[in-house]
């Protein structure tokens, strides 16, 4: 079976800190980049932050550069997103998703709100 699971969000104040967690099994890890999306309500999916199989490659959206750092540790089968300096738009579902076969594997989403 084939699961991405998420976790690390909750509820933050503006300028505060999380620590997102994607943890991966069924399938190599080590094989695929790795995504981190996010959807908030009423917009559509963006993009936050891609990583490469081996941390080669890393891109991120240009509204979260800077603030955001995405990392990986293939020994624990997991991708990490580190969310500094957080803001009211960041509140958001997180998602991870990594595309195994020519399809794209979703977490269930861990949610993320920032509001003082």
């Amino acid at each position: 079976q084939v699961q991405l699971v998420e976790s690390g969000g909750g509820l933050v104040q503006p300028g505060g800190s999380l620590r997102l967690s994607c943890a991966g099994s069924g399938f190599t890890f080590s094989v695929y980049a790795m995504n981190w999306y996010r959807q908030a309500p009423g917009k559509e999916r963006e993009l936050v932050a891609r990583i490469s199989s081996f941390s080669d490659t890393i891109n991120y959206s240009e509204v979260v550069k800077g603030r955001f750092t995405i990392s990986r540790d293939n020994a624990k089968n997991t991708v990490y997103l580190q969310m500094n300096s957080l803001k009211p738009e960041d509140t958001a579902v997180y998602y991870c998703i990594a595309r195994v076969r020519q399809r794209d594997i979703w977490g269930q989403g861990t949610q993320v709100a920032v509001s003082s």
